[in-house]
Order: structure tokens, then sequence, then C-alpha cells
């Protein structure tokens, strides 16, 4: 009777939205005090530009008496750092952020939204996973959501961030996402500890099973942040590397700066020890040779041995890969060659130009490493390489041996611009190795006394005429041997040369990569 009027309306309209802001009311209030997390749109203002979200969707729910505003995700768009970014976060005060009906309503729109719009999405993930009351209508709508993520994947960049517990489904559509970031305080399973041993008689902590450490180091998660401030300045960053779609480029930030060699670029002529056995922080490389010493690091808590991240040459944003020879000598396992992978067809797919930088004795040898296939996992390396149409440039600062030099962006794989530093050692094997299996039955002559004078005049030998850069440049598979402290500047040329590179696929469904 009394909602006639235009001021009725409006204070209906007022009473709804608020309703909307806190769906589960007080007692929804309490459960998340109690849990010390923020609201979904509190958490949403930390990742977006201030003031910039919009909402949509705020009064969707679901039909029938307990049907709650939001239906368990606030979905929206806004901006990061002045540029269009579509979010969802789960609300964990709505049936614990479990997928309804209207949950996956809301979050299909979104995506198709940031597809037809050509942004990046990005997803807060707090939730149980499927609604169990709401039976196949909730398994129904997660399969229609992670369907939509094949109509995003390499088009827009899409970023989960992952808070609370996440299980089942709840995980399944974040790993098809490109970058997976963790709060220390979070945790994410297929099934938890409970049904574990329900199901199996396994008992297993709830640390040990989905811990964001234990996942970081299985390679499931990218980045784990201190708490949900550091997760969204990481994922800030991440996207100020990224272009918003594949048809776009990456921001360009201050180019031109330091146009001459710097003090900086000069430590690195007296960086690498006179000794192979000695090591050195490949982090104190990369920090000299991209612009203003800044590094963008994907992937930090898995495969130590290799290092991929973002960096910058002449304000662009490129994507590097470098061995660290601090971790098994910098050798490439199994798990960093998923690492590298993963990271090469990140870039590859965003039009991001790669440099790779080189010190590795090769593949890691060992029986584990066998079992858990470093065969087929080195061969998706090698694959993504092959596969990368985007301008790559290779710099071989030490070690390249073998398959290791071959894997590492050398020119027949498909390497642009090749350079290596005068303390570069390509060759299949090191000298230790090669002496080993060459001069074996010579040595085996020899009396006992004289037998290690002798090895070590062959191993000194192989280091000076063999694991050189010179035969590699003499070849022509070298570019240039260049002076350490040119490498910023030389990589800057060799980009500006390859900014305009294209290469056209031959058609076809899709490649096999070894999976």
């Amino acid at each position: 009777m009394g909602q006639s009027t235009t001021a009725a309306k409006l204070q209906e309209l007022r009473q709804n939205l608020a309703a909307a802001q806190e769906p589960a009311g007080a007692a929804g209030i309490a459960k998340r005090v109690a849990k010390g997390i923020p609201s979904p749109r509190e958490r949403i203002d930390m990742l977006l530009d201030p003031g910039s979200f919009v909402e949509i969707g705020a009064l969707v729910r679901q039909a029938g008496a307990d049907g709650l505003y939001g239906d368990g995700v606030v979905t929206g768009h806004g901006t990061v750092e002045g540029r269009p970014v579509v979010v969802i976060a789960h609300d964990q005060t709505v049936f614990g952020g479990s997928v309804g009906e209207m949950f996956g309503r809301k979050v299909a729109k979104a995506m198709d939204f940031a597809a037809d719009t050509g942004c990046p999405f990005v997803a807060i993930n707090d939730s149980g996973g499927a609604r169990v009351q709401d039976a196949v209508t909730s398994l129904a709508w997660y399969a229609a959501m992670s369907r939509r993520q094949l109509r995003l994947s390499g088009l827009v960049p899409q970023v989960s961030v992952m808070l609370g517990k996440c299980a089942a489904g709840a995980v399944y559509s974040p790993i098809n996402t490109d970058v997976l970031i963790a709060t220390e305080s979070a945790y994410m399973f297929v099934t938890g500890p409970e049904i574990i041993r329900e199901t199996t008689g396994e008992s297993v902590t709830l640390e040990e099973l989905g811990g964001a450490f234990n996942q970081a180091e299985n390679g499931n998660i990218h980045h784990v942040a201190t708490d949900e401030r550091a997760a969204f300045d990481w994922a800030r960053k991440y996207l100020s590397y990224m272009p918003s779609n594949c048809f776009d480029r990456a921001p360009v930030v201050n180019p031109g700066i330091e146009p001459e060699i710097t003090d900086s670029d000069r430590e690195l002529d007296s960086l690498i020890p006179d000794s192979d056995r000695a090591g050195y922080d490949m982090y104190d490389v990369l920090l000299r040779i991209f612009d203003d010493g800044d590094f963008h690091e994907v992937g930090d808590g898995a495969a130590r041995n290799l290092i991929t991240g973002f960096a910058r040459v002449d304000g662009h944003s490129v994507g590097v890969i470098a061995n660290q020879p601090l971790v098994f000598s910098g050798a490439i396992d199994a798990r960093c060659s998923d690492k590298a992978a993963h990271f090469i067809r990140l870039c590859d797919a965003f039009g991001i130009p790669l440099v790779f930088v080189v010190d590795t004795p090769g593949v890691l040898p060992g029986v584990e490493e066998e079992k858990i296939g470093v065969i087929k996992r080195g061969g998706r390396f090698f694959y993504a390489v092959v596969e990368a149409t985007v301008p790559i440039v290779t710099v071989v600062v030490r070690k390249a041996y073998g398959g290791g030099y071959a894997v590492m962006g050398c020119k027949q794989l498909g390497g642009d611009v090749n350079l290596a530093w005068p303390t570069a050692r390509i060759a299949v094997m090191g000298a230790e190795a090669a002496v080993g299996l060459t001069q074996r039955r010579q040595l085996a002559a020899l009396p006992d006394e004289q037998r290690p004078l002798v090895r070590q005049q062959m191993v000194d030998f192989y280091n000076a005429t063999v694991a050189t850069p010179w035969i590699a440049a003499e070849r022509g598979y070298i570019d240039a041997v260049i002076e350490p402290s040119q490498t910023r500047l030389e990589i800057r040329r060799a980009l500006r040369l390859l900014a305009d590179k294209r290469v056209a696929q031959g058609p076809r469904k899709h490649v096999l990569m070894p999976l």
C-alpha cells in the first residue's frame, strides 16, 4: 500500500542494497570476524583502483525462502592502474561460498563479459566447493563455468587468488587459470583430511595435504603471499606486465632510461667466479641486465634450480627463464621442466618476448628423475620453446651442456639472437664427464701415481679447447661473444630489432604436447 510513492520505492531500493551488502546479516558478520577475514567487497577494493568497482548482480538470489542476495559471490568490474578488469569474489558467509545456480549464472556472465570486452579476469577464491543441497544443479554450473575458461584461456589474463580453505571444484577452476596466488594461511585440496580418513584410512594433517607452501612446492601455486594485502599487490604487479588481451600490447613503463653502460653493468664483468666449481647467485645477474633491477618472479616456491619471472627491457615486458647455479648447479629436472613449459606458453600466448639466461650442466641424472617422468616432462619444455613464436634472446653466461644447451633457447630450437659471455662453456658435457667417457682406456693404462696429474691435464685441455664459446661462434651457433657489461644494452638492441617478428603457424586442429 505505502510503496506507491517514488520516495518509498527509493527507500525500498536502499534497504535491498543494504541487505545485499551483508546478505547473512549480523550472524554472517560475526562469522567473518571470528575467522578474521575481510568481506568479499573489501577484498575486491584491495585489488582494484580506489572507487573503481562497479558491482553487477548484487540483487541476484536463488528462488525460495532461503535465498540470500548475491548467492555466495560478488561480481563486477573495475580498473587496475587505470585498465579494466573483471573480478569475482566468493562470499564465505553465504552457504560457505559454495556454488549454487545463481552463483553459477553470475560467474558465467562475468566470464563472458571479460571475453566480450577483452579484459583480464580475476577470481578471489574462498569456497567450500559444490553446494551439497543443490545436488546436480551445482555440478552443472561448475561445468558451465569451467567450459567458459576455454574461451578465456590465452585470450585474456586469468588470475586466481586463493584464500581460506578451497576444496573440490573450487580448486579445479583456479588450476586452469594462468597464475594462482595464495596466502600463507590458505589451503587447497580436492578432498579434505576427514573424507580421506573415511575412504582410504590414511591420516594426514590439513597443512601436509593442502598447505600453501606444500602446494607451491608441488607446482600448483605460483606465489605464496604473507597476507591478503600482499597477495593483491602481487596480482596488481603481475597484471602490469601483461596486456589486457592477446591482441593488445603490455604497458610500456619508463622507456629509454640508462641508455649508456652504468657502474651496475660493469659489475657483471667480474661476477662469474674463476673456478668452474664455484657458485654465484643468478639473481645478481638478473638484477643487472634489465630495467631498474626490477624482477617479478613467478613460481618461486617450486623447482628453484630454474628461475622464471617478468622484467622490462627498454620499458617493455619480457619473460625471463634462467638457471640457478646455487640449486642442483642449475641442472634441468622434471619439476623445473613443468615450470618452464607453463611460463613459456603463458608468455607466448600474450606476445611477451622471452630472454633465456643460461648456466646449466644439463639434465639432472638419477633413478628418481626417470621414475617421475623427466623424459616426458623435459619433452614439454622442448615443445614449449619450439612452439613459441615470440622473439627469443638467449645469453649463455657459463655452462651450456648437452640437452641443457638445447632447451635453453638455442638457435636451432628457435632462438633469434644468441649471445655468449667469454666465460661461456658450450659443449656436449662437462670436462670431468667427457674425460671419463672418452679417455678411460688411456687413463687405465697409466701407473696409479701418474693418473690424477694426467687426468687433470686432460680436463684443462678440454676446457681450454672444447668447452668454450669460440667454436659455437665460429660455426654461427652464437651470434656474438660480448663483454658481460654490454648485456643489458645488447638485449635492448636485439628486442628492438625483433619488435615486429611474426610467425604464422600451419593449419591444424591442435598440436600434441607430450602430456
